[in-house]
């Protein structure tokens, strides 16, 4: 299989997305409800140019969301991986490393100093991506959410850009 193509959102990516969202849901990685079938992927705080996605032979296979952690104006050096998704056929393929790389880079180009995000203790493979890639563990929110009947550690990690 060829590498992933990533590439800015678009406004006409919008139901791919919310297909890949609803497909992609699991307790291993939301802390939220299932989408809804009409529920919006864009958001006001959280449209098209938040977002990068891949593509794998042209179909939309994953997408990274990146924004700020906080509206704090002190923290505006610091941008956030605020969500990463790929779809079950497509894992294995490298789509995932990409969108990661790719949020890293947009992130450098925006003129951030550091880039961090959030994964729930229990989702192994996301955090080993993310450690793979120089993120490194800051902190532990220990029992942070309860999600199918467990209580998860929130595990906050970050990495330098300069």
């Amino acid at each position: 299989m060829p590498a992933p193509h990533i590439r800015p959102a678009r406004s006409d990516d919008e139901e791919a997305l919310r297909r890949l969202d609803r497909d992609t849901w699991s307790p291993l990685h939301a802390v939220d409800s299932p989408p809804g079938p009409d529920a919006p992927f864009f958001r006001e705080h959280s449209g098209p140019g938040d977002h990068l996605v891949a593509e794998l032979d042209g179909t939309l296979v994953g997408y990274v969301r990146l924004g700020f952690p906080t509206e704090l104006a002190s923290n505006a050096h610091v941008r956030q991986i605020r969500g990463l998704a790929v779809a079950d056929a497509a894992r294995g393929h490298g789509a995932g490393r990409a969108l990661v790389r790719a949020a890293v880079e947009e992130a450098r180009r925006l003129g951030a100093r550091r880039i961090t995000l959030r994964v729930l203790g229990h989702n192994t493979t996301a955090r080993k991506l993310y450690e793979s890639e120089g993120f490194v563990v800051e902190g532990v929110q220990p029992e942070e959410f309860h999600l199918d009947g467990a209580y998860v550690d929130d595990v906050l990690m970050g990495r330098s850009l300069t």
